[in-house]
C-alpha cells in the first residue's frame, strides 16, 4: 500500500542531521530529497525500508537511534488518523480506533489489543520486519506511541509491566524511563500492559462530534488506499471478482496479456506481491464475514477458496495472531 512520504521525511531529516549524504540516506529508493519533500509524493513499503535500512546500517555508532527518531512523530504527523485520536474520548477508545485503522499510520510492527482483568495490554508483533531492522522499528513504533500518549494525557499513562523480544541493550534506562517500569528483555513478545484506573477516563482533548467525523474520514481514506491503482490494482480487482476460485499468477498474467514473470516485475516495482495480494484479499474478506455475517468457519473458508477449513484457520492466525473465532468474540480486533 502506498502511504505519504511524512515518517520517510522524519528519518531523512533525522540521518541528515547524524552525518549520512544524501544519496546514502536514499540509496536503492529511486528518490531524490525533492521528490521525497513533494507533498503529493506517497512512497510504497519497499522504499521506505529501504530508507530504514540507509539509517540503521549508515549510524551503527548509534544503536538507540530508533527512540531518537520515535519520539519525533507527533499526532500531527498523522494527518486525520492523529486527529482522531487527539478527539477521542478515553485512551481505551483512542486504542481501538488506532488499530482499527493502523495502515493510516506509519507503524511497520502490527500492534493488538488484549483485555487482562480490566487493564489493556498492547501487544507490538514484529514477525513481519526484516530481522535486520526489527529491533530499530520496535523502538522507533513504541518510542511514536509513548510520544502519541503524552499528547493524548499529559503525563502519560500508568504502566503495570513491559516486555520486549530483544535482548537489553547498552541504553535500557532509556527504555525504562519511556515505559515506566522495568522492562523483560529476551521475552516471547513485545507488550505493555496499562492499568484500567486510566483507561475510561476523559481525555482533555476529547470531542466526541469531532471523533465521529475524525473516524467517518479515516475510514474513507483506508477504503481509498485499498483500492490500489496500476497493475496492483487490476489484480486486487480481479482477485476479488472470484474470491473462491482465484486464479494462479500464470493464469492471470494471461489474462491481462504478459507473462508472469513480467507481471511479478511489474507488482514488486509497486512494492508487492501476487502473494501478498491474494494474502490481502483474503483476509478483509474473511474479516468482514466473520464480523457482519453469522456464517459458518467452513461456509467463510469455502467462500474465500480454501478447501479444509483448517488451512482458513491456519492462514487466519498468521494474519491475525487469533483463530477466527476468537476474533469474532474481541470487539477491539474486529473492523466497524
Amino acid at each position: 500500500m502506498l502511504r505519504p512520504a511524512a515518517s520517510a521525511q522524519i528519518m531523512f531529516r533525522f540521518a541528515r542531521e547524524h552525518g549520512l549524504t544524501e544519496a546514502a540516506c536514499l540509496r536503492g529508493t529511486d528518490l531524490q530529497p525533492d521528490l521525497l519533500f513533494d507533498p503529493d509524493t506517497e512512497i510504497s513499503t519497499t522504499q521506505e525500508l529501504a530508507i530504514i535500512r540507509n539509517l540503521v546500517h549508515g549510524l551503527r555508532d548509534q544503536p538507540f537511534c530508533g527512540l531518537d527518531v520515535g519520539l519525533r512523530y507527533r499526532l500531527s504527523t498523522y494527518g486525520i488518523w492523529g486527529y482522531a485520536l487527539l478527539s477521542s474520548s478515553t485512551f481505551r477508545s483512542a486504542a481501538r480506533l488506532a488499530v482499527r485503522y493502523l495502515d493510516l499510520s506509519y507503524a511497520l510492527a502490527r500492534y493488538r489489543l488484549e483485555s487482562s482483568g480490566g487493564n489493556l495490554r498492547i501487544v507490538l508483533d514484529d514477525s513481519t520486519i526484516p530481522e535486520d531492522l526489527r529491533q530499530f522499528l520496535v523502538e522507533r513504533d513504541f518510542a511514536a506511541w509513548a510520544a502519541a500518549a503524552w499528547e493524548l494525557r499529559p503525563g502519560g499513562f500508568h504502566t503495570l509491566e513491559a516486555q520486549f523480544r530483544f535482548p537489553q541493550p547498552s541504553y535500557a534506562r532509556r527504555l525504562e524511563k519511556l515505559c515506566g517500569v522495568k522492562p523483560v528483555y529476551g521475552a516471547r513478545r513485545n507488550a505493555i500492559l496499562l492499568a484500567a484506573r486510566d483507561l475510561d477516563a476523559p481525555l482533555p482533548q476529547a470531542d466526541p462530534q469531532m471523533a465521529r467525523m475524525c473516524e467517518e474520514q479515516c475510514r474513507q481514506l483506508l477504503a481509498r488506499r485499498r483500492m490500489r491503482s496500476g497493475y496492483a490494482g487490476r489484480v486486487r480487482n480481479r482477485l476479488l471478482r472470484s474470491p473462491a476460485t482465484m486464479p494462479s499468477i500464470e493464469e492471470l498474467a494471461e489474462e491481462m496479456h504478459m507473462g508472469s514473470r513480467t507481471l511479478r516485475r511489474h507488482l514488486r516495482s509497486e512494492g508487492v506481491s501476487y502473494r501478498g495480494l491474494v494474502d490481502e484479499v483474503r483476509q478483509t474478506l474473511a474479516e468482514e464475514l466473520l464480523s457482519s455475517t453469522q456464517m459458518k468457519l467452513a461456509e467463510v473458508a469455502e467462500r474465500l477458496g480454501y478447501t479444509e477449513p483448517s488451512a482458513f484457520v491456519a492462514a487466519f492466525r498468521r494474519w491475525k495472531r487469533m483463530s477466527p473465532g476468537e476474533f469474532r468474540k474481541n470487539p477491539d480486533a474486529r473492523p466497524h
